[in-house]
């Protein structure tokens, strides 16, 4: 997926940096993820704050603002765990650009409040897109009426399947995460099969790939 990159304006910039340990104490980290941290995170950028004050927006109670995170690595890979440890730490929606050696990709979760607790943040699994040179065009923000709008606008590009008509954004989301649970599922199913000796085992593996490529063919056509 090619990366779309946005071009946010000056009146949004917030460019503080933001030290490993801030994080640690909002998202309390395991060791592991930590040491993700050490090896992996070179330097974490909040480059941006997307909110009424900055953009001319109204925010909504599931998008009060959003904020746009640049992440320098260290080498060319980051573990969802760093990610989900930020998103954690900080109560409002995030989009990342990580940065490598000239290069820039998007990531990001859908997060929104919990139902059960307002309080709390759900996140989706985590969407990105491909790497392209740092000095590619940027696209100028979409026109929308409130920060909601806008955060479903910039999270679109980077989902692997497009809404269907009349799907909103989390209901898009859903059907993404389901999709990737049957493509696991299937993966599995095709290890077993080709493992399996006896034949009887063979038909019924056989039979429940069937089912799992028309339930993945209905869900992303």
């Amino acid at each position: 997926m090619t990366a779309v990159l946005f071009d946010y304006p000056k009146s949004a910039a917030f460019g503080r940096v933001l030290p490993k340990s801030k994080i640690y104490e909002h998202a309390s980290p395991s060791t592991a993820v930590k040491n993700l941290f050490v090896r992996q995170v070179e330097q974490i950028t909040w480059q941006f704050k997307l909110a009424p004050e900055t953009v001319n927006l109204k925010g909504t109670p599931s998008v009060p603002e959003i904020q746009l995170f640049s992440i320098t690595l260290k080498m060319g890979e980051l573990k969802r765990d760093v990610l989900q440890c930020i998103d954690q730490a900080i109560p409002f929606p995030i989009l990342f650009e990580l940065r490598y050696e000239g290069r820039v990709r998007s990531a990001a979760a859908f997060k929104r409040p919990s139902d059960a607790d307002k309080s709390k943040w759900v996140i989706s699994d985590y969407f990105e897109s491909a790497w392209q040179p740092s000095e590619a065009p940027r696209t100028p923000l979409p026109v929308v009426f409130d920060l909601e709008a806008l955060y479903a606008r910039l999270l679109a590009p980077l989902m692997p399947f497009p809404a269907r008509p009349g799907e909103d954004l989390q209901a898009c989301v859903e059907r993404t995460e389901q999709i990737r649970s049957r493509q696991r599922e299937l993966d599995k199913c095709e290890t077993r099969l080709r493992k399996e000796k006896q034949f009887n085992r063979k038909v019924a593996i056989n039979a429940k790939l069937r089912q799992l490529k028309n339930e993945l063919e209905a869900m992303s056509g």
